[in-house]
């Protein structure tokens, strides 16, 4: 039996949990709350908890996945991408913990994670599969031939789908985090009721900021229009009573078309590859409109469909685990010389 502890601290979330022949056998998760007030993630502030949750986090990982540490063969941590101190806190933990015990390092890249994700629980993809994986800060169509040889043929050129939720939620004066929001009002809106446009950008790359802008000046020009024009500019109070009066139509007319774009684009690389195992991951297929589009363009194109229990779409360790362990199976290790960085290359 192969069990590998695992520990993922890129963000705001602290999380280890513990894996063995890839079945998860744990996996905790610290939130961070204090970030609310901020509107954001204070980078500094996210390290400093780290610090205070990882020890109590990776105890109660060991404990209740029914083991101890003599019984781990090896340490699995994210090196990459993500807040430079909170993925510093993670490693040098890891990597004490792994001299320690004499026991084998595993690097993991945070998104290819995302994607195993995917192969933690039954049904599972078969290779060659495509996932389109969703995050605060990426957006990705990734084309996944094995457990360890994956390869990115779309990606965002400016912002994440993630990101144009929450900004739009900030500016629909919602709370941080604000995408989960604007899933919820949009339940009860009707998505037909305002138009947004659709970026036309060639090949299989993605592009958010000028949806955002357009979202900007709709909401600066109470619904008037999309574009920017002195004639259309609303006062304060016209903004907020357009908002207050709408706001399930508004929020359910953004979710749609970010989810129109995600999968259209998807549709494109299915038909390119001529792959029809599809999956979604990351933080932002925990949405409950792209997965309920997801599975209806599924069953219109005749793909199979995967998508992570909902723990595992945010950032956790669970995934962190899946991947290390596939990496133990291929001997791929690393030695106590391995940095983390806030951004690096698949």
């Amino acid at each position: 039996m192969i069990t590998i502890l695992a520990i993922e601290s890129s963000c705001d979330e602290t999380s280890a949990a513990v894996c063995a022949d890839g079945k998860i056998l744990s996996n905790f998760i610290a939130n961070q709350t204090i970030h609310e007030k901020y509107g954001g993630v204070v980078p500094e502030l996210a390290s400093r908890a780290h610090m205070q949750n990882i020890v109590p986090v990776v105890d109660a990982a060991i404990k209740n996945a029914g083991c101890s540490l003599a019984a781990i063969d090896a340490v699995a941590f994210t090196r990459a991408p993500g807040l430079i101190g909170s993925l510093l806190v993670g490693g040098q933990f890891a990597k004490s913990l792994a001299l320690a015990l004499n026991k084998p390092l595993i690097a993991v890249h945070h998104m290819q994670a995302h994607v195993l994700a995917n192969l933690i629980d039954d049904p599972k993809p078969s290779f060659p599969f495509l996932c389109l994986t969703v995050s605060g800060g990426h957006t990705q169509i990734v084309l996944c031939e094995s457990p360890t040889a994956m390869k990115v043929i779309g990606e965002t050129i400016d912002d994440a789908a993630g990101e144009a939720f929450d900004k739009s939620a900030k500016l629909l004066g919602l709370p941080y985090p604000g995408g989960p929001l604007i899933d919820k009002f949009a339940r009860e809106g009707d998505h037909t009721r305002f138009k947004f446009p659709e970026p036309q950008i060639p090949g299989l790359n993605f592009s958010f900021s000028g949806l955002k802008t357009s979202i900007l000046y709709f909401l600066q020009n109470a619904g008037k229009s999309n574009l920017y024009k002195e004639e259309f500019a609303a006062t304060e109070e016209e903004r907020k009573q357009f908002i207050d009066n709408n706001l399930a139509d508004i929020c359910a007319s953004i979710q749609h078309r970010i989810v129109t774009i995600l999968l259209n684009k998807l549709k494109k690389a299915s038909i390119e590859t001529g792959i029809k195992d599809i999956c979604l991951a990351g933080g932002v297929s925990a949405n409950s409109g792209l997965r309920k589009s997801f599975e209806e363009m599924g069953k219109k194109y005749h793909w199979n469909t995967f998508s992570p229990a909902f723990q595992y779409c945010t950032d956790n360790a669970g995934m962190i685990a899946i991947t290390g362990y596939y990496k133990y199976m291929a001997g791929q290790f690393s030695d106590l010389t391995i940095s983390s960085t806030a951004r690096a290359e698949w």
